[in-house]
């Protein structure tokens, strides 16, 4: 039996901040380059932050000179995105800094938000049919994970020891006899 063709359903985008919040996603059908829809993102966070980012990155799939140049227009101080291919020497001497590479490095950690994004709040697949409801879908996924890291912890309430406690889905399961005695 020969291989079948990979099929692209559709392509989602994060952009987030420092804490996690999301602060805008995209999604597109198939598998567009990933290049040309970064300055449109970042411009839709400054239309609705009114703030410019000092610093974006990207994956390798964003490393174009285009896109440094277009974020460097709206405004972004630094831009760190490793290029595709193999870079020149100026270009590697650039990619070995330490504040590059330590960002880089930060950049690495949020695929964990993607992740989580894909496993808990229902991005790995679409309930809603075309293009327009899985864009909903996508939207109502990315809220309650904005919503849980921008809350803060009620003072008057102490944090519980074990912070896994306090998402329901990872606390401990109770065996049978511990909820039979626990109803007594």
């Amino acid at each position: 039996m020969g291989r079948l063709p990979v099929q692209f359903g559709y392509k989602a985008q994060v952009v987030d901040n420092e804490d996690g919040v999301v602060l805008d996603h995209n999604l597109e059908q198939g598998n567009p380059s990933d290049a040309p829809q970064l300055a449109p993102a970042v411009e839709r966070v400054i239309k609705r932050t009114g703030r410019t980012p000092r610093t974006a990155t990207a994956d390798r799939g964003y490393g174009e000179k285009s896109v440094d140049d277009a974020l460097h227009d709206l405004g972004v101080r630094h831009v760190v995105i490793p290029r595709k291919g193999k870079p020149g020497k100026a270009r590697q001497a650039e990619e070995h800094r330490p504040a590059f590479r330590k960002t880089v490095k930060w950049r690495t950690g949020s695929e964990g938000r993607i992740s989580s994004l894909r496993r808990g709040y229902g991005w790995g697949r679409t309930r809603l049919d075309g293009t327009e409801g899985a864009r909903i879908w996508t939207g109502q996924g990315s809220s309650p994970t904005t919503w849980s890291r921008s809350g803060r912890w009620p003072a008057d309430r102490a944090m519980p020891e074990d912070p896994t406690l306090l998402d329901p889905r990872r606390r401990p399961r109770r065996s049978q006899a511990q909820e039979f005695f626990r109803s007594k």
